[in-house]
């Protein structure tokens, strides 16, 4: 199979998801709108998802998918799936001990996220329930991520990619049906949502579990201490622990960006850290379809090309990517800086969502928007140093990237509010891509092919004819007027999307780029 035809297939279904969590939001905006009750749940379900990246797709996938990559290559499948069993049973008592402690210790975890929800007391220990309730989803989630780690490294992208359409149908349900009946009964309907999270993540894991049922890898958990002692002998095991200790130190310093942005926002205007979330679930639009299909792609035929000392199909499928993301980022990046209050408009322009909060969150996303090309591109930079065990070096860029995000809200939040801490964001995911790039090219793992001069050229006029466009269409209608034309709204968004999309590529194909190279890598 093709690295694009994969790609394509995890991209698809990623856009499932991220439809259905396009969806998800749109109810919860018009159910509940931007106020401090939505950001107690914002602010509670980024806490199991922070420590979900811990021990799933951030810390844990890089260096568990590389390795047992390595493994596979080398040593055979007899002896990966053994791997397999002695991480998951390792895996499986840290989870236990971290959902104790995280339930026992909710009150402590939303005061470091979010102090300023204190000025709201409702709020605060709304957020301290939701917490408690949905802490065991990392537990979850973080063995989804183990399932996913070995049915892409098997070349099974579909089932991975497919399963949190599974969450956002739950929290889709939960607020529809979940939320009124809750409030008949007079309990906060926004606790629904947090049931939602919980019942999503026991059927993304069991779907997954299935689908390594089916190819005999489903893992064999040791429940006993000799067990755990035997599985931790492991060499493989060690090495994937030792690999996770520089990448816990990025993810950790991901998260402490994570943690003083929510913390700044949580003292700003009530809704500002719901305004932000809005945005966030936009730009994972562009950065899922893309960025972490990419990811998932490459990383565990990088990390079989290292191991077979392949130096040139590991270059060429790093420059492979890069011009995939430049081809499609550019445009994306052009689109939320000049069309972005039409997408929050249509999006989420319903019910308690206002007039004002369609224009906080338009600000927000395009503070995202500056920095997308860097978002996405890290996604394919990362695991270039991945794929070779080497988790040091984009932690000690990462560290870097954080003080200077930092020194950024410094200056940007007293101007722009909530929309600063976006653009600090934007700006730290470019300045954290360069330096990756740069990285891999001085140690020579990555070799530009010819042609990235033109290549450039035709993309940048290609994206300065879709921005004229887009301007015009921003400008030329009254988005939020048409609030009560709901059908009208979104043809005309779509419509002007497929033109969008027709120009681009009309351009891009009028200048000379032949698109076909990218379907044949």
């Amino acid at each position: 199979m093709s690295l694009f035809k994969s790609a394509s297939i995890v991209s698809v279904l990623t856009l499932a998801s991220r439809v259905t969590g396009l969806v998800r939001e749109t109810l919860v905006a018009s159910m509940f709108g931007a106020s401090a009750m939505t950001d107690a749940f914002n602010v509670a379900f980024r806490i199991p998802n922070m420590f979900r990246r811990f021990f799933a797709e951030g810390a844990f996938s890089q260096a568990f998918v590389p390795v047992l990559a390595s493994v596979r290559t080398q040593q055979g499948d007899v002896q990966t799936k053994r791997v397999i069993d002695h991480v998951a049973t390792v895996l499986t008592w840290v989870l236990l001990l971290t959902c104790v402690l995280g339930v026992l210790g909710a009150p402590v975890l939303v005061w470091i996220m979010a102090s300023g929800l204190q000025q709201d007391p409702r709020s605060f220990e709304a957020a301290v329930v939701m917490t408690r309730w949905m802490f065991p989803y990392i537990g979850f989630m973080s063995m989804v991520a183990l399932a996913a780690g070995v049915l892409n490294t098997w070349k099974r992208f579909a089932v991975p990619a497919a399963t949190p359409v599974l969450l956002n149908l739950c929290m889709i349900l939960a607020a529809w049906l979940g939320a009124p009946w809750l409030e008949t009964r007079g309990i906060e309907p926004i606790y629904a949502l947090g049931g939602g999270v919980i019942l999503g993540g026991v059927l993304q894991l069991t779907v997954q579990m299935l689908a390594l049922r089916r190819l005999a890898l489903l893992p064999t958990v040791g429940w006993r201490w000799a067990h755990l002692r035997q599985a931790w002998d492991d060499p493989a095991t060690q090495r994937i622990a030792t690999m996770m200790m520089p990448a816990l130190l990025g993810v950790s310093v991901a998260h402490v960006s994570t943690v003083i942005n929510t913390q700044i926002a949580s003292h700003l205007t009530p809704g500002s850290v719901s305004w932000l979330t809005y945005a966030d679930r936009l730009m994972e639009f562009p950065t899922a379809l893309l960025g972490v299909a990419l990811g998932v792609v490459l990383t565990p035929q990088l990390a079989a090309a290292k191991a077979a000392d392949d130096a040139e199909k590991y270059s060429a499928m790093l420059d492979w990517g890069l011009r995939l993301v430049v081809m499609l980022a550019v445009p994306c990046a052009v689109a939320l800086l000049t069309f972005a209050k039409p997408l929050v408009a249509v999006l989420y322009h319903y019910g308690a969502f206002t007039d004002n909060d369609v224009q906080q969150t338009t600000h927000a996303l395009m503070g995202y928007g500056a920095g997308l090309l860097g978002l996405i591109a890290i996604k394919v930079l990362a695991p270039g140093f991945y794929a070779s065990q080497d988790i040091r070096t984009p932690v000690k860029i990462a560290i870097v990237v954080l003080v200077l995000t930092q020194l950024l809200n410094l200056a940007l939040v007293p101007v722009f509010q909530h929309a600063g801490l976006a653009l600090a964001i934007g700006i730290g995911a470019l300045v954290n891509a360069t330096w990756l790039l740069v990285g891999l090219r001085r140690k020579g793992s990555y070799r530009p092919a010819p042609g990235w001069g033109l290549f450039g050229l035709q993309v940048l006029a290609a994206s300065a004819l879709l921005a004229v466009f887009l301007m015009w269409a921003s400008s030329a209608f009254h988005w939020t007027q048409l609030q009560a034309a709901r059908g009208q709204r979104i043809g005309l968004l779509f419509l002007l999307i497929a033109g969008s999309a027709i120009l681009y590529f009309g351009a891009l194909w009028a200048a000379g780029l032949k698109l076909r190279q990218f379907v044949r890598r």
